[in-house]
């Protein structure tokens, strides 16, 4: 027997799999019988098996770095995640509750700008956004919708608790390590998948083919959907083109595209000029269009906005739905679901310190041996700060920072990220801390994904989930228990 989990050590610690009583979680039962019934060569043999299936899938992720972009295999742990489903759909909710909120305040931001009017939110802070757009401002895309696809990141501290991390609503990205996580396992651990009721997550790719298609403007029987990537080099192009492939849909550059004087978009085809009626962009706004953005872009479409804004072509994400995502907004969250849909969130957030008040950057100032602080609009884990972790000259760095710029920094208790049972190198299993990135879609109609991407700090002790900072993945099992407790 080469797991007891009587003796696995995650003191002070929410574990996803097992119980403070040293038991496994009922959802989770199952799956630890089994991988304590296992050698320890055939857990090695499991996590081989594993890694070869990735290098024969070519599943991999980009980094950046000095010496040059370098291409690596993605970090999976075999071990899953597993929520019960009943927890889950009440996380569902939130997750569905909080897009259609988000979704309701960019449309306002862009029109009427009731919000603003009403004070729920300071006019400035939205106007000193870097992710606002002028340009959007009068736009009305198809049931209000500007942020199709979301990826929420979400956490659960020791007491259990699941709080809302961040919004991600510009170019989310990681689904497609979801959907192969999810073929590693069934790969990996067939056995696993015979008696368990796991829900499955393969239907992603034709949600999010509806979702787009949904949003056509022509009313044709099949709508022209492509998904438009900044190019190979890109660190998600490994996603763009399985997520292509998957749909069945092309994947373009900007350069197989163009807009005609009508204002209309086309394909450029070996069978000559295709209309297109949906554009899944990977692109950040500011490269979308030369002729309204930087005009040296060489990635995007001249004429893209004029098409979008004269209703001839469906944008995915909507370019300035990203005013969502800046952390400051985040703090506001609970005010908007509760202003536009008359709720309270069914999701909390995480007790954040906006750094623009006077009082509240006092305290933050004052506390950045206990706190993170995080840039307002940086995302992958770039430029916070660990404040526990951190040496004096950089918390003493990040002090004069925000106080050069407050608007641009919000601060967060350091929460005690649940772990899970996670096999590392030498062999053995040890706790590490993980997060969720669950999608959701939404159109005419709202889609939650079973689960999401979970991601693992591979190193003792650390927060930093993100695969280019050393983290890896899991899948994530919504297990349905029928009731049992």
């Amino acid at each position: 027997m080469s797991i007891d989990w009587k003796t696995y050590h995650r003191p002070g610690l929410f574990d996803e799999l097992i119980g403070d009583d040293g038991q496994p979680r009922p959802a989770a039962r199952a799956l630890c019988d089994h991988l304590a019934s296992l050698s320890d060569s055939e857990l090695r043999e499991r996590k081989d098996a594993s890694e070869l299936a990735i290098l024969t899938m070519g599943i991999t992720f980009t980094v950046y770095g000095e010496g040059g972009d370098v291409d690596r295999a993605w970090p999976f742990d075999i071990i899953p995640r597993v929520i019960e489903l009943r927890e889950w759909q009440r996380i569902e909710a939130g997750l569905k509750q909080r897009l259609q909120a988000l979704n309701c305040f960019i449309d306002d931001l862009y029109g009427e700008q009731h919000i603003l009017r009403d004070g729920v939110i300071p006019s400035e802070l939205i106007l000193e956004s870097k992710n606002f757009r002028p340009e959007c401002v009068g736009v009305r895309p198809s049931f209000g919708v500007w942020a199709h696809i979301c990826g929420s990141d979400l956490v659960r501290d020791a007491d259990g608790t699941v709080y809302v991390l961040e919004d991600n609503l510009r170019v989310p990205s990681g689904v497609s390590y979801m959907l192969e996580n999810r073929q590693v396992m069934k790969r990996v651990l067939p056995e696993l998948f015979e008696n368990a009721t796991i829900l499955p997550v393969d239907d992603y790719p034709s949600q999010l083919f509806d979702t787009l298609a949904a949003l056509s403007p022509r009313p044709v029987d099949y709508p022209e959907v492509v998904v438009l990537t900044p190019g190979i080099y890109n660190s998600a192009y490994f996603e763009h083109a399985y997520l292509a492939q998957q749909m069945g849909v092309e994947l373009v550059e900007g350069r197989d595209l163009l807009v005609d004087d009508d204002d209309c978009v086309y394909m450029r085809t070996v069978a000559g000029l295709e209309r297109v009626d949906v554009i899944y962009r990977r692109i950040d706004d500011l490269f979308l269009d030369p002729e309204v953005f930087h005009p040296d872009s060489m990635l995007g479409v001249p004429g893209l906005m004029r098409a979008w804004r004269a209703g001839n072509v469906a944008l995915a994400n909507a370019p300035g739905a990203g005013v969502a995502d800046d952390k400051v907004v985040y703090a506001y969250v609970p005010q908007i679901i509760r202003y536009y849909l008359d709720q309270e969130a069914i999701i909390p957030n995480v007790p954040t310190y906006l750094c623009m008040d006077d009082a509240q950057r006092a305290h933050v100032l004052a506390n950045l041996d206990q706190l993170v602080v995080k840039p307002a609009n940086e995302s992958g884990g770039y430029g916070m700060l660990v404040g526990p972790h951190a040496s004096e000259m950089e918390r003493k760095r990040f002090a004069e920072l925000i106080e050069k710029q407050p608007r641009n920094y919000i601060a967060q208790p350091t929460l005690s990220l649940s772990v899970a049972p996670t096999l590392i190198d030498d062999g053995t299993i040890a706790p590490r801390h993980l997060d969720l990135r669950p999608f959701i879609l939404q159109a005419e109609q709202s889609h939650v994904t079973a689960g999401g991407l979970t991601r693992v700090a591979l190193r003792e002790g650390s927060l930093v989930v993100n695969s280019s900072q050393g983290g890896g993945s899991k899948d994530t099992w919504i297990v349905d228990t029928g009731g049992a407790d």
